[in-house]
């Protein structure tokens, strides 16, 4: 079987929610503190064993390439400075085990589209998507729990968690076969439903373990919900004949897609930051707020 060693990262999305910031940076470049968000996703991608990243970016993404590319000057300069810890964060962005390869969506065609775009890269091989806009707090983090699932049965593998009902036209819902325990077999998949067409209340957060039979699936969809190609839909079509996994994953889940979900991840992630944690905790108490532990 397959070791899982390919990460696709869709990247080429407008960020229009968080205008005017991402007029001129990609929304996948806004920090989370001191580290942007693209960066927490390579990261996971990394600790669940994976060494090829593959970003699908579009016009106005060089930051991106930028960020994860040897900065010869900075690095220089932070060595003529003396600062060696910082020299050394940015040296170990990327470890050199790891490889970026980056490819284009030429049209904003869906998501289902820009992973079709990465096909190429991918090749014949299992393979991650991982969307920088769902930041996952999870021990251990929700690719490597994914893998473990898909190195004993084999097939795709898609992150479930659960949703208020009124949230579901938010999200891609599953349906699943019974039982409570994760894994559970995908039995339908439909992209953003009415509270009421809703088949449950488990909705995909951007993780998925993919067979590359995907593709073919990807190759034969037409424009599902918004006229986009969705990945829902070809995942659907690969239910037919290939089994799908749902894994309710343990972990905190934050939307930074979303401005409420990005302030929330930059308070969270702050709290518990190395350097300025304590400090921060207790301006919050001065304010009056109350800090949990």
């Amino acid at each position: 079987m397959a070791h899982v060693t390919k990460a696709v990262f869709p990247v080429a999305g407008m960020g229009t929610r968080f205008l005017p910031a991402t007029k001129a940076t990609p929304k996948e470049m806004m920090p989370i503190v001191d580290k942007p968000l693209i960066q927490y996703a390579v990261e996971e991608a990394m600790a669940a064993g994976m060494t090829e990243m593959i970003f699908v970016t579009s016009w106005g993404k060089r930051a991106i390439e930028d960020h994860f590319d040897k900065a010869f000057e900075l690095e220089a300069e932070l060595a003529r400075r003396g600062q060696r810890d910082l020299l050394k964060i940015v040296q170990n962005i990327v470890p050199p085990r790891v490889s970026c390869t980056y490819v284009r969506q030429p049209r904003p065609l869906g998501l289902g589209h820009a992973v079709l775009c990465a096909r190429a890269a991918v090749g014949d091989a299992p393979f991650a998507v991982v969307l920088a806009d769902d930041l996952v707090e999870a021990r251990p983090p929700v690719l490597r729990q994914m893998v473990r699932i898909f190195e004993r049965h084999a097939c795709s593998v898609v992150a479930v968690q659960k949703v208020a009902r009124e949230e579901t036209r938010r999200y891609g819902i599953v349906s699943v076969r019974g039982g409570s325990r994760s894994p559970r077999r995908i039995t339908g998949i439909v992209e953003k439903p009415e509270p009421r067409a809703a088949p449950s209340t488990l909705s995909v957060v951007g993780r998925y373990l993919l067979t590359p039979r995907i593709f073919h699936h990807l190759r034969r969809a037409t424009g599902g919900a918004g006229g986009e190609i969705q990945l829902t839909d070809g995942i659907a079509s690969l239910l037919a004949e290939e089994p799908v996994l749902a894994h309710e994953f343990e972990g905190m889940r934050y939307d930074c897609g979303s401005k409420l979900g990005y302030l929330q991840a930059n308070l969270m992630f702050a709290l518990r930051h190395p350097e300025i944690g304590p400090q921060f905790r207790r301006y919050l108490r001065a304010m009056g707020c109350r800090i949990p532990g």
